[in-house]
């Protein structure tokens, strides 16, 4: 069965004058939903700092690895993706119902555009289902609420937050909202997480958040591998531990195990 969406999608409101963290990385990625002000703050980006390319790359390649992960090897059949952002190849539910044709995935996200192409394009296969909820992270009663619509909370689930928790700047606020999101989680589900850092290339990491925020985007705030650590405090976490998203169980090929990127992650298992 597929859950699909009835009528027609709520017009977004949508300000093309203004950058879009969303539309500027679906350009990364070589998406085509953004705008020519996402297009040029986007550039002036990557002028300053070359590797948020890679960044972008790597954090959606670890989105395949964890997911194929959790579907193929630990079985997960339910996905909790918060912090969608806007589809691309390679989404959650196409990777994990390639492995199992029955995995029901609840995408999650609170910005309308996200929210009207995920309705248009995020459409599951015939055997698992696809839902999407609008909530913002910061509210996990209502994702929790909009998830048990379609997932049984009471199996293991996949909990995917990539990218997602530097919208939240407070440490204790951010990894209050983890907690609260993976103690509504039996045992079995699993943290997949990644988060932004500076420690691979601060400076120019840094001139490219200054860019970001001094041309109207939403801040965005880094955190070390040690604090990323902390969102899997109470889990198991697996190997190989915290580490760049580049770096988390890579396919290499011939010229080896790939460079850090400025982006940490992490899956950890509840018990």
């Amino acid at each position: 069965m597929t859950d699909t969406p009835s009528g027609p999608p709520p017009a977004p409101k949508i300000d093309a004058t203004r950058p879009h963290q969303a539309r500027i990385w679906n350009y990364w990625v070589g998406g085509k939903d953004h705008y020519p002000i996402d297009r040029q703050v986007g550039e002036e980006i990557v002028e300053a700092f070359p590797g948020i390319i890679d960044v972008a790359r790597h954090s959606r390649a670890f989105l395949r690895r964890v997911v194929s992960y959790l579907a193929a090897e630990a079985g997960i059949r339910q996905f909790l993706d918060i912090g969608t952002g806007l589809p691309t190849h390679g989404n959650t539910h196409e990777v994990a119902q390639r492995v199992a044709p029955e995995c029901r995935v609840v995408y999650v996200d609170n910005d309308p555009l996200v929210l009207v192409h995920a309705q248009a394009l995020l459409v599951g296969g015939r055997e698992g289902a696809t839902a999407y909820v609008d909530a913002d992270v910061r509210d996990p009663g209502a994702i929790l609420a909009g998830a048990a619509g379609t997932l049984d909370l009471t199996r293991p689930v996949g909990l995917i937050l990539l990218g997602v928790m530097g919208n939240v700047a407070d440490d204790d606020e951010a990894g209050s909202i983890v907690r609260r999101l993976v103690d509504a989680l039996p045992p079995g589900s699993h943290l997949a997480l990644n988060d932004g850092t500076d420690v691979v290339h601060g400076p120019s990491r840094r001139e490219a958040m200054r860019i970001y925020a001094e041309r109207g985007g939403s801040p965005y705030a880094v955190r070390t591998p040690e604090r990323i650590a902390r969102f899997f405090d109470g889990l198991e976490l697996l190997e190989p531990g915290v580490v760049s998203v580049s770096r988390w169980r890579p396919e290499c090929g011939s010229f080896g195990v790939p460079p850090e990127v400025d982006a940490f992650c992490g899956l950890g298992r509840k018990g």
